[in-house]
């Protein structure tokens, strides 16, 4: 986890000396709102929006290697780029240009990791929205931990209202009815 973490902050440290607008997502994340449990790679949004990925790309390709043969081309078409640190850990940047991923951005705040290093992470609704959508098995009992370690302090209204476009437009409507139940079963 310590790797994990050295990785991000120098993410951080060279995403923050560009100006670029930013978050981590996914496992470092969730060690701040939900059940910690060990993750292998590094999560980010970048918000690049659309038409404008290429000197992001570029740039941070410049600094880490590509996990793939054609990682601009696959980040081009996926809007992901996989990347690798130098000391193997994964990096995970997706390339953000949604309103909704915008706003994960605005709404992060730093979080102190272990050795007390500071990291911009996506708040725990956002955390709770990307994780519904994403409806894997390990997502779901993710958001079981961060339901029960948030409890009542979690803005449902706002869960529901950045999820509820986002699952119509996916064409999964019952992943709405998956989170009730989730809700119902774990919210204390």
């Amino acid at each position: 986890m310590i790797e994990l973490i050295r990785v991000a902050a120098d993410l951080q440290t060279f995403c923050e000396a560009r100006r670029w607008r930013f978050c981590f997502i996914g496992g470092l994340a969730l060690q701040r709102w939900g059940e910690p449990r060990e993750t292998v790679d590094v999560d980010v949004t970048l918000v690049t929006g659309f038409g404008g990925e290429e000197p992001f790309i570029m740039a941070l390709l410049d600094r880490y290697d590509g996990r793939t043969p054609d990682a601009a081309g696959f980040a081009r078409t996926n809007r992901v780029l996989l990347l690798r640190a130098a000391s193997g850990v994964g990096i995970d940047v997706a390339l953000g240009g949604l309103p909704f991923e915008e706003r994960i951005v605005e709404r992060a705040s730093p979080f102190p990791f272990p050795g007390d290093v500071p990291l911009r992470t996506c708040s725990a609704e956002d955390l709770v929205v990307l994780k519904a959508f994403a409806a894997r098995g390990r997502d779901w009992v993710d958001i079981e931990g961060i339901i029960v370690r948030q409890a009542a302090r979690l803005d449902w209204r706002y869960i529901d209202e950045q999820l509820a476009p986002l699952v119509a437009l996916k064409g999964e409507p019952e992943i709405l009815t998956e989170l009730a139940r989730r809700r119902a079963e774990f919210e204390c």
